[in-house]
């Protein structure tokens, strides 16, 4: 594979919106991440001949005052996983940029509490200049929407809760 290949591979991953992309072939091993503090994507490029080296841990001096922070998160995301848990979610089924409206000038396709019924069109997710409707599977309320207008989205990501009481 050379450069040019590499680059325009690049590009094509950082448009998708994909937020990481292996590739694996003979010779070469490619890795591909995009972030979301940073435009431009990562790139890991390793000969399958080269041996993996790995990195040696952090000094212990340096790791006390991001360990003293952890037992906080991790309790917050338990609570509210507990809240969520009667609900259903309702998630991408591919990825692309996500849209709450069929265009800037019309409304939104839902609002949260409003009652959605099975095959109702909750938004559109565009791939590849195709936008697909996506609708509802299940009937019942729009309890949040989990992504913001014209973000990107992830295969199987979370977009909506729904409440199907």
């Amino acid at each position: 594979m050379d450069l040019k290949e590499i680059q325009n591979l690049i590009k094509f991953v950082a448009k998708s919106g994909a937020s990481e992309v292996k590739l694996e072939m003979d010779d070469v091993k490619i890795t591909i991440r995009t972030g979301s503090d940073s435009d431009a994507p990562a790139v890991q490029y390793t000969p399958v001949a080269a041996p993996q080296i790995a990195q040696a841990p952090a000094p212990a001096a340096e790791a006390p005052a991001p360990a003293a922070s952890e037992p906080s998160k991790t309790e917050t995301p338990a609570a509210a996983a507990d809240d969520t848990s009667k609900y259903i979610t309702i998630k991408s089924p591919i990825i692309g940029t996500f849209y709450r409206k069929p265009s800037p000038d019309k409304p939104l396709f839902v609002e949260v509490g409003q009652t959605i019924t099975e095959g109702d069109v909750l938004c559109v997710i565009e791939a590849m200049k195709l936008f697909n409707e996506i609708e509802s599977e299940v009937s019942g309320k729009i309890v949040k929407v989990l992504v913001d207008d014209a973000s990107p989205v992830e295969f199987d990501q979370p977009l909506f809760l729904v409440d199907p009481s």
